[in-house]
């Protein structure tokens, strides 16, 4: 257990520049290669190329078709990027995974700007599966928040256009629009024969993925709705705020939040495990296995509960996951949505980049969640509603939270203390 004593944000940031310096080597020798090509034989040639000759020339031969025979093509050309770019794009999806994927320099540029917290749009994570675009979750207090969808919606339609078999960045940029826009959209929810019409106005989505609260009056409460950059600091406020307001134990809310950054789920999880395995990564290579434990000590032992449903996906899975497993919290509320996968992203030499799968994560248990989902220590039906009364899945969270105080809570299995 020697790997333990790794300090916790060394380990992330090596992790990740091991990654970041291999997609700068990758790049360096494409480039050298491609000084080369003048005076290297066939066979040089062709190891740098990312098809063999021939299939090359039958890119080429379309190519040559289109631009000869495509009725517009002579006065509307197309730009060599966006030739390029959709060559790109239909490789990567020929591996059929809807979390591996390419984007241009300005769907970059955009993604950037979403993760620091604040995009034009209707605040909604979606996922793919089995060729369909489901809700993961609605982000709260946005847009789609409002009008009612739900996780598991399934977006069939959007405007005019049946989504179908669309990736989730076609998906996201028909979406999205400048704020005040509408844009409609057509769900299929389990339990309803017809397909449910919502129009939805777009906002500027200004993302703060932290709130909390005291209930009944020593009952500090903490709702996550995504993991950003600023996430885990905005949880440590949180927690020592409510500790100097008399916090006894606390409710950790991760229901309805989609995920976001690993380094952010990790974070929290170091706030209240004390040492320990947190999330094991298991890939391909050798530098995506990885194991990553949390430091010793902690921002507080007190009690707590972790409420999850099936808007609780990647990120929220980690957490609610590590807290469970390790025995420092009773989850409650409904099986999540199983995002068990860790995207990284490599940066391409002209501001493009590619986000890949490059491996599958599993709890300190040894639970893999992907496809599968992360089922709660206690069931509770139920859904999100800022209506604290009418939460049944909260008020169950704070009468257990209540018990473990007062020592009759439900025993947790726990896994043995970190040596």
């Amino acid at each position: 257990m020697a790997e333990q004593k790794t300090p916790l944000r060394k380990r992330i940031r090596d992790w990740a520049g091991g990654i970041i310096i291999g997609a700068l080597a990758a790049g360096f020798i494409v480039a050298a290669g491609a000084s080369d090509m003048g005076t290297s034989d066939m066979g040089e040639y062709d190891r740098i190329l990312p098809f063999d000759a021939q299939s090359m020339w039958l890119m080429k031969q379309a190519r040559a078709i289109i631009e000869t025979y495509q009725v517009d093509s002579a006065e509307k050309p197309t730009e060599e990027s966006k030739i390029l770019y959709g060559a790109i794009r239909g490789m990567v999806e020929a591996w059929d995974d809807p979390y591996t994927r390419f984007v241009d320099p300005m769907q970059l540029k955009e993604e950037e700007i979403e993760m620091e917290g604040e995009y034009g749009g209707l605040g909604i994570y979606i996922g793919q599966r089995d060729g369909r675009t489901l809700v993961i979750s609605p982000i709260e207090d946005t847009p789609a928040d409002k009008v009612g969808l739900k996780p598991q919606d399934q977006i069939v339609k959007i405007e005019d256009e049946i989504i179908l078999g669309w990736d989730s960045q076609k998906v996201v940029k028909k979406l999205r629009g400048k704020p005040g826009t509408s844009v409609t959209i057509w769900i299929r929810r389990e339990g309803e024969e017809e397909l449910l019409k919502f129009e939805i106005t777009r906002e500027n989505i200004k993302l703060k993925s932290v709130r909390s609260e005291m209930l009944d009056e020593d009952l500090g409460y903490i709702r996550i709705s995504q993991f950003k950059h600023k996430t885990g600091q905005e949880v440590r406020e949180s927690v020592l705020s409510l500790l100097k307001d008399g916090a006894r134990g606390f409710i950790l809310d991760l229901r309805n939040n989609g995920g976001g950054l690993l380094n952010s789920s990790v974070e929290i999880c170091d706030m209240f495990l004390n040492g320990g395995l947190v999330v094991g990564l298991k890939g391909r290579v050798e530098r995506a296995n990885d194991e990553i434990f949390a430091n010793p000590g902690t921002l507080t032992s007190l009690p707590m509960v972790v409420l999850i449903n099936e808007g609780s996906a990647s990120a929220s899975e980690i957490v609610a996951g590590a807290l469970a497993d390790r025995g420092r919290a009773v989850s409650i509320g409904k099986k999540t949505f199983g995002k068990g996968s860790v995207q990284t992203l490599f940066n391409l030499t002209d501001g493009s980049g590619l986000y890949v799968t490059i491996a599958r994560y599993h709890t300190p248990s040894g639970k893999i969640i992907d496809h599968v989902g992360l089922e709660p220590d206690i069931e509770v039906e139920g859904e999100v509603t800022r209506e604290t009364e009418k939460d049944e899945q909260l008020k169950s969270a704070r009468q257990e939270l209540k018990n473990i105080l007062s020592g009759k809570g439900t025993p947790v299995r726990k896994m043995p203390e970190a040596s």
